[in-house]
């Protein structure tokens, strides 16, 4: 399977000279993609997104570690179903414990409570996270169908539905374009949880980023809800 990596610079990429040289050394044909600026998360993946012309495209953050045959099976899986359009594997944390990045639709309670209220009181609220969080339809055996938003750190598209979807809203800077990219792509394909594929994350979010992330956030919710729909509890 041939492999094209586009690496999208938004300002701050750092020397890879060696990294190049071993993809080089192992075949693998890579485009740097600077010079745009800040742009932002979706608009940067979309640069690489409108240049692709592969039959899959994954869009993979940094902080992203991936098991060795994550892609084959995500690939395979999804050779075997022309209706699969989006693919997320199982993701867990730098303790191998699973994270529940796929979600139902958000409220803002759901949002408020898991992003900024201390562990005290998210406790009071365990059910109702747990629901959102999909904690009894996800594990790391069983796939699942459909689910409503999937995590944006990983995420394998078929091209074509993809490039359908125009990529990511470029109204978004950062947080809740994957959130909006999920929805949409319930419109023309279907959307698979495979934890047959694994993935280490060492993300975090957006209440331990301090107050320009916190910002971004409530940002990106109102254009999120203003568009889907506002849903307060």
């Amino acid at each position: 399977m041939a492999v094209h990596l586009y690496l999208v610079d938004n300002g701050g990429l750092p020397d890879l000279g060696d990294v190049f040289v071993e993809l080089t050394r192992a075949g693998i044909d890579y485009t740097v993609m600077s010079g745009h600026g800040n742009v932002g998360y979706g608009q940067g993946h979309n640069l690489a997104i409108e240049a692709a012309a592969s039959r899959y495209h994954l869009i993979l953050n940094p902080d992203v570690e991936m098991d060795p045959f994550a892609l084959a099976t995500a690939v395979a899986f999804m050779e075997a179903r022309s209706e699969v359009g989006l693919v997320t594997p199982a993701i867990v944390d730098d303790r191998g414990q699973l994270q529940y990045l796929c979600r139902q639709y958000p409220t803002l309670l759901d949002l408020f409570v898991r992003g900024f209220m201390p562990g005290v009181v998210r406790r009071l609220f365990a059910t109702r996270l747990a629901r959102y969080e999909m904690r009894a339809e996800i594990n790391e055996s069983e796939t699942l169908w459909d689910p409503p938003i999937v995590s944006g750190c990983l995420m394998l598209f078929r091209t074509t539905v993809l490039k359908r979807l125009a990529g990511f809203d470029p109204r978004y800077f950062l947080y809740f374009e994957d959130y909006d990219l999920s929805l949409r792509t319930h419109d023309v394909a279907r959307v698979v949880y495979l934890p047959a594929a694994r993935v280490l994350h060492h993300g975090g979010g957006a209440s331990r980023k301090g107050w320009a992330h916190i910002r971004m956030f409530v940002a990106s919710a109102f254009k999120f809800f203003n568009r889907f729909g506002w849903k307060w509890l």
